[in-house]
């Protein structure tokens, strides 16, 4: 119990992330078979089949929200009766556990009415169950604990989920039903009723996130001095790259209208990127419930001359301090030397999980970033490396095995305090949300490097192991949008995670590159193998100008 307490927060937001991806594919499955597939099923040759993979879609998604919203409820539960001294009864009866319990028996109906009636599932109860469901996601929004407007932002709110979920959660089925259909009738059919379908989605997203910017960010200063603020404004830009790829999409199905005969490769292949850009947003959209809104945050807001200067490029930090010179080092061998003294047993100077925040002085600032920058280093050698291979200069193509050496790096340097450098065990540190965050990413790198390596080398894109790559990408980028920094100065931390948004937007951008790449055929495929070895080269040069102070 103790354990789950520490990593609580982390936990909520990475569940709430799936929840929303959940709920999403489920809502937009419905929607899919509701509009789409049972009016034009007898027109298509593959209607039958169509319907079922929808079905299964939808109702699998179903099944996966409701082990989220249960895993959530559970553990909320277990942390009030724990930490707050609650019956299970209390802690079920708070408004967020009723609206989780709710969506729980809303996800079951649906579950149960698609994968036990199949297409032929009620519209009237698929509908209500729907509602439910989103009604019941809309109360554990920030609008629910709003004062002011809340009818209005509980609205909102539920029209945003939405559009979400007929634009963004449909487009599993409707990659699925593209790969049933093998004539340019059903495919100007399908795409056409979809395109549709997308723009009341895209309008009901830019009417809700308008109306909520107002309420929930308010000034412009909001937008870059204030957490919530920048994560909105890394929806923003993920928002913009879906409505391009979208748009790319829409043309496509109008080429469909006045020549059958045109190929859909890339219609497919674009729908495959806007659902990881998506589920990427979904996770921002998650990660956003732990903050504030930016209207709220008056104080310790971060003006832009203070993020000038911060970020005005400096000569990277190449030499490290000793690690004795770093305060929770220091602060061990002080009370090591006092318990010698009194002949006792010395206390720990930092307890992982305890919910006390380390101490840090400016040996600690140094250390971290030298370890960015010399990050920055192995990332900026691996995009110019990578951009030699695809100039065709053999020997660059074993560029993945950096990451190997980068991965080492990490994971000796990233937390001074752990193993094998520091006093605390790998383990026990793992108790410790920004450690545990640390690791997975020091595995997702190295997982990367190992499977790309292999790919350059066996000079093969066939298979399941060049798709490590973009995966990885997009889980990476996820992760930098949730992680976070143990410190206590809200400014501080804000102006160090102010350069987290960058990497993780060209972290994704370079996935999804790749990912085209790998999937298209043609002009589009080079010029995606041109686009991601770029972004690493960002990603390079935005560590190399990262600072604390």
């Amino acid at each position: 119990m103790a354990l789950l307490v520490d990593l609580f927060g982390y936990l909520s937001v990475v569940l709430h992330g799936l929840a929303i991806v959940a709920q999403s594919i489920a809502l937009g499955g419905v929607l899919f078979l509701l509009l789409l597939v049972r009016p034009l099923g007898a027109k298509l040759e593959a209607g039958a089949a169509i319907a079922r993979d929808t079905v299964r879609i939808a109702g699998w998604a179903a099944v996966g929200l409701l082990l989220c919203e249960a895993a959530t409820v559970a553990m909320q539960a277990a942390i009030l009766t724990d930490t707050v001294d609650l019956s299970l009864a209390e802690a079920l009866g708070a408004q967020s556990a009723l609206a989780g319990l709710v969506k729980i028996a809303a996800s079951a109906v649906l579950a149960a009415a698609l994968l036990g009636s199949g297409a032929r599932a009620p519209s009237a109860l698929l509908l209500g169950a729907g509602a439910v469901e989103l009604f019941a996601a809309t109360m554990t929004t920030h609008a629910a604990a709003r004062l002011d407007d809340r009818a209005l932002l509980l609205g909102v709110s539920a029209l945003h989920q939405f559009g979400a979920a007929i634009w963004i959660g449909g487009i599993p089925a409707f990659i699925a039903a593209l790969g049933r259909l093998h004539d340019g009738a059903g495919w100007r059919l399908v795409g056409a009723r979809f395109s549709r379908m997308s723009m009341v989605g895209v309008a009901c997203i830019v009417a809700s996130a308008t109306v909520m910017s107002v309420f929930y960010v308010g000034a412009w200063d909001a937008v870059y001095g204030t957490a919530y603020g920048v994560m909105v404004a890394a929806k923003g830009a993920m928002f913009a790259a879906l409505l391009l790829l979208g748009y790319g999409n829409f043309r496509l199905v109008e080429r469909l209208r006045r020549d059958p005969a045109t190929p859909v490769l890339r219609l497919r292949r674009f729908a495959e990127v806007e659902i990881g850009i998506g589920f990427t947003l979904f996770f921002a959209a998650a990660g956003l419930t732990s903050a504030p809104p930016a209207v709220d945050l008056l104080q310790d807001r971060v003006s832009w001359p203070e993020i000038a200067e911060r970020y005005t490029p400096v000569w990277p930090r190449l030499t490290s301090p000793d690690h004795d010179a770093l305060a929770l080092p220091a602060l061990q061998a002080k009370l090591d030397a006092e318990a010698a003294h009194h002949a006792g047993t010395a206390a720990r100077a930092f307890v992982p999980g305890a919910g006390d925040l380390p101490e840090r002085n400016a040996a600690d600032i140094a250390w971290s970033e030298y370890n960015h920058h010399w990050s920055g280093i192995f990332v900026l050698a691996i995009g110019l490396l990578a951009l030699a291979d695809r100039a065709g200069w053999r020997a660059a193509r074993h560029w993945p095995l950096l990451f190997l050496v980068m991965a080492a790096f990490l994971f000796i340097r990233a937390d001074p305090e752990v193993w094998p450098i520091g006093k605390n065990g790998f383990w026990e540190s793992l108790r410790d949300v920004e450690v545990l965050q640390h690791k997975m990413l020091v595995a997702i790198v190295a997982v990367f490097g190992l499977f790309e390596w292999r790919v350059r080398v066996r000079e093969t894109g066939r298979g399941w192991a060049p798709t490590v790559f973009p995966l990885v990408c997009a889980v990476g980028g996820a992760a930098l949008l949730t992680h976070s920094h143990a410190i206590a100065n809200v400014r501080e931390q804000l102006l160090i995670e102010l350069s987290h948004t960058p990497l993780a937007l060209f972290g994704m951008t370079a996935g999804w590159a790749r990912w085209l790449e790998l999937r298209l055929t043609g002009r589009g495929a080079r010029l995606a193998g041109w686009v991601w070895p770029m972004c690493f080269i960002l990603v390079g040069l935005t560590l190399l100008d990262y600072r604390e102070a």
